[in-house]
């Protein structure tokens, strides 16, 4: 933990040389930071928290909540004030879900981040979330549906429409709650797919314990995140989507406006604390402290304030804070 600490005083310094200061006291303002349960939806959420108490704010970390149909519903509530996001599936979760309004299915889940992001927006809108949108992240994880290569080599595996004939003799890896996200559950019925599939595994997506499944025969196909690193470690074989099932997935913080009322700050002075280290998170960055992660051992915090420290700031960008 001492390389954290360490490397978190040269986030300081930078925000120091940017502006001359660190900003209006903190004191008596704490911001919950959850995350997914998943290696990077709880890194993106530790460089949050870090680049946040560099800036003078106090951060209660509530990382690793679950699944998004875990970790929403505690977002929507208030027990916790800020979450990293993937902009397509945070819009496929209101909008593609059964039941979803009008209004609410006609906001099209596309492969273009900024479309989604503003989709998404209009979507918390209409849910009645009362949060907002921060600026995305440059690159983006979205999901992949992967197969060991002797199995694509077998069966004559290339893309996601070759499952169709062959679903039979699988056995799946899928998230748990695959039943109740429609860019799951829908994507395999999109292609012809039955779910439940008769021969079924139930592992997290994008985490280690699906990858190695996958790699000792416990199952033969697994849904990972494409910057996920056992892809590349193992020789896994990634399926074309064919049918465009999967939407655009860069990340962005959404943060809840009765927060930033309570804080004494605004959405906009927020965001260009966060906005500039979530431009420098490129899909090759994530993949590489993914490989940090979930192939080194070492530890998010230390991987998270390594990517901090070597952010250059540009001049002038605000160390905003939170009104005492």
């Amino acid at each position: 933990m001492q390389l954290r600490r360490t490397l978190a005083l040269g986030v300081t310094s930078l925000a120091l040389l940017a502006t001359g200061t660190v900003g209006v006291s903190a004191q008596g303002t704490t911001i919950r930071i959850g995350s997914d349960n998943f290696y990077e939806s709880k890194l993106v959420g530790e460089i949050y928290a870090q680049v946040l108490e560099a800036n003078g704010w106090t951060v209660d970390r509530q990382l690793g909540l679950g699944s998004r149909a875990e970790r929403n519903p505690v977002f929507q509530g208030g027990q916790v004030d800020l979450v990293p996001e993937y902009v397509g599936s945070g819009l496929g979760y209101y909008t593609l879900a059964e039941g979803a309004s009008e209004e609410l299915a006609a906001l099209t889940v596309t492969g273009d981040g900024a479309t989604n992001a503003a989709n998404l927006q209009q979507a918390l809108t209409l849910a009645e979330v009362d949060a907002t949108v921060l600026g995305i992240s440059a690159g983006e994880d979205t999901n992949a549906a992967v197969v060991r290569a002797d199995t694509a080599a077998e069966l004559g595996l290339t893309k996601m429409s070759d499952l169709t004939a062959v679903q039979a003799e699988l056995t799946w890896g899928i998230p748990p709650d695959c039943a109740s996200n429609p860019l799951c559950k829908g994507a395999l019925e999109a292609y012809g797919i039955t779910y439940p599939p008769a021969d079924l595994v139930e592992l997290a997506a994008c985490d280690a314990p699906i990858a190695d499944a996958l790699n000792g025969n416990a199952v033969d196909f697994a849904w990972l995140c494409s910057t996920q690193p056992q892809i590349a470690q193992y020789g896994f074989v990634v399926l074309e989507d064919d049918l465009d099932t999967q939407p655009a997935e860069n990340m962005a913080p959404i943060v809840r406006n009765d927060f930033l009322a309570t804080a004494g700050i605004d959405a906009a002075a927020l965001g260009a604390i966060l906005d500039p280290f979530s431009a420098a998170l490129t899909t090759e960055v994530l993949t590489e402290m993914g490989v940090k992660v979930a192939v080194d051992q070492q530890d998010i915090e230390d991987v998270a304030a390594e990517f901090i420290a070597a952010i250059q700031l540009p001049a002038g960008t605000p160390a905003a804070s939170p009104a005492s």
